[in-house]
């Protein structure tokens, strides 16, 4: 990778119009990167601390510049190539054979990958928390904040269609909303972030994103990239993530943004119609080996992040595989257990309980349209038959809980969040 300082100025670092324009040659070799010097001048709140005007203010650093890839000619070498097609085929399989019951496994599955997803960032919360958290109990502040994340998430994903700079804005608008951040949700960042060390300022930091000015065209040129149709839709979305976080186009929420942004492709490209496979619970075993994979990608080699997606769709389908014949054979024993009139009510719930294993009356009535007796009377019949438990919380009246679907949850997040002993993937 090559260094090339330029002189730049002005708060935040502004760049001169004389910049140097990085163009893209085209061939099977990654484009080099680049690096600016830019002079730092302070943030916003920064100018209150005498120590940080004195210590820091004035000095230069450089500042990556990735190269613009709308256009790049790239092949993974073949054993990379036949691990993406491979991952594909795997995710197009998993969405055909259970993207059929699209109600019970795409929520599901959505929830899932939120769950994985909300895990990298440290919030954890088992199925029967989360279930409380989606009818409105928040006396667990992590179940209330995954539950935001997997309703974000829809959000995201339904404003992701067009794979364009406004919906990845809308996306991130939705993710960020009801968060400390909200006031910057859906717009591109205005100033320099960085990653490690330092708190104050980025000088010596680990890494250090792109200056502001350069946010806007970078993801025009992903986000061109992104609609391309003649790239292997995992080697695309891999590389279009790794560019995503690389240019780091937001002062927050862009781990979950870019994460959001491989779902988004895999829909776009048609190799996940149904459900959202979770690629993140993948991710989540090893993040180390994530790190490295885009440090890699910022030294020109894009097959670590190619690898890993692939691999951590892999883990991901086997798991969610898994998770996928545990509920079916939960909800067949189920069908098994209950006897009634082919057309009574209690039929209608037991396929809800496969995506929502805790509901209420308020859920019964919304969801399956049945008022309080028909409720009553096919929430008794299952209780009797131990396929719910029912309980009454506090002002908020009686939940009922299906105990063997939430084990089957909370052991599919626990296989998602083994991490692997060694240090690759």
């Amino acid at each position: 990778m090559t260094q090339q300082p330029l002189h730049v100025d002005g708060k935040f670092g502004h760049v001169h119009k004389d910049e140097v324009d990085i163009s893209l040659a085209s061939s099977n070799s990654w484009p080099e990167a680049e690096f600016e010097e830019v002079t730092w001048n302070g943030g916003a709140g920064d100018f209150h601390d005498l120590r940080f005007v004195s210590g820091m203010r004035g000095q230069n650093y450089k500042a990556f510049v990735p190269p613009r890839i709308a256009n790049v000619d790239y092949t993974p070498s073949s054993a990379v190539a036949s691990l993406a097609e491979e991952a594909s085929r795997e995710i197009s399989r998993f969405d055909e054979k259970y993207g059929a019951r699209v109600g019970p496994f795409a929520t599901i599955m959505l929830r899932s990958e939120s769950v994985a997803s909300s895990q990298i960032e440290n919030l954890t919360a088992n199925a029967r928390s989360l279930g409380e958290a989606e009818l409105g109990v928040e006396d667990k502040l992590n179940a209330t904040l995954v539950v935001r994340n997997v309703r974000a998430m829809e959000s995201a994903l339904a404003a992701s269609e067009s794979l364009d700079t406004g919906s990845i804005l809308d996306m991130h608008k939705a993710l960020m909303e009801g968060t400390r951040d909200e006031a910057t949700a859906g717009s591109w960042r205005q100033e320099q972030v960085w990653i490690g060390t330092s708190s104050s300022s980025p000088i010596g930091a680990d890494f250090i994103p792109p200056n502001h000015d350069r946010v806007p065209a970078l993801m025009e040129d992903l986000t061109v990239y992104a609609r391309r149709v003649d790239v292997p839709p995992m080697v695309q979305a891999a590389i279009a993530h790794a560019q995503f976080e690389t240019i780091h186009p937001f002062t927050d929420g862009n781990g979950r943004t870019g994460r959001a942004l491989i779902h988004s492709m895999l829909k776009r490209h048609g190799v996940a119609r149904n459900v959202s496979t979770p690629v993140s619970a993948g991710l989540l075993a090893n993040i180390s080996s994530y790190h490295r994979s885009l440090d890699a990608y910022r030294d020109g080699n894009p097959e670590p992040i190619v690898t890993l997606c692939s691999e951590a769709s892999l883990r991901a389908i086997k798991n969610g595989t898994q998770l996928a014949e545990d509920v079916t054979s939960i909800a067949d024993s189920w069908t098994t257990t209950i006897k009634a009139r082919k057309d009574a009510a209690v039929w209608k719930v037991l396929d809800l309980l496969e995506s929502r294993p805790v509901v209420n009356a308020a859920v019964l009535e919304k969801e399956l349209g049945l008022d309080y007796l028909r409720s009553k009377r096919a929430m008794d019949l299952l209780a009797e038959n131990g396929i719910v438990i029912g309980v009454d919380k506090y002002k908020r009246g009686r939940f009922w809980r299906a105990p063997e679907m939430l084990t089957a949850l909370d052991a599919f997040a626990e296989r998602a969040g083994r991490r692997q002993q060694s240090g690759t993937v």
